[in-house]
């Protein structure tokens, strides 16, 4: 019972430290790299497990963000965190995304966020920004 408990608090602890990252990243994509956020959490209404963090646009380029939040000293930085396994569920998101779009955009991209978070809240996490990282093999946009 207490396994199942404490389970269910660390869940609800991660959730809480994803959606600050994803808050986070989506301030400083916009104020140090100049994005527009269109959407925070987009999921497929055909299936509900498919999960885009952020969609933006940075200038003409349509861009799907990966936001991976983790604690300053993680022995899996963010960025290593994305498995074959997620890179094929954010393909079909991404997919799904852009089949609903009245108008496809000329070039489109997937970046990776990385929100490294410290205990103390009084010091400010390090974020990193990878951009344009290769998702759709043997496809350049």
């Amino acid at each position: 019972m207490w396994a199942f408990l404490r389970g269910l608090f660390s869940r609800r602890a991660a959730a809480g430290a994803g959606e600050r990252g994803e808050r986070l990243a989506a301030a400083w994509l916009r104020r140090e790299k100049g994005f527009a956020i269109i959407v925070r959490n987009w999921r497929n209404p055909a299936d509900r497990r498919e999960e885009i963090d952020l969609v933006g646009r940075d200038g003409e380029v349509l861009v799907f963000v990966e936001v991976k939040t983790r604690a300053a000293g993680a022995l899996v930085p963010g960025y290593h965190a994305i498995d074959e396994r997620k890179r094929r569920v954010l393909r079909r998101a991404i997919q799904a995304y852009l089949v609903r779009l009245r108008e496809p955009p000329r070039t489109y991209r997937f970046d990776v966020v990385e929100v490294a978070t410290v205990a103390d809240d009084t010091v400010a996490p390090e974020i990193l920004h990878f951009e344009n990282v290769p998702l759709f093999p043997g496809r350049r946009r």
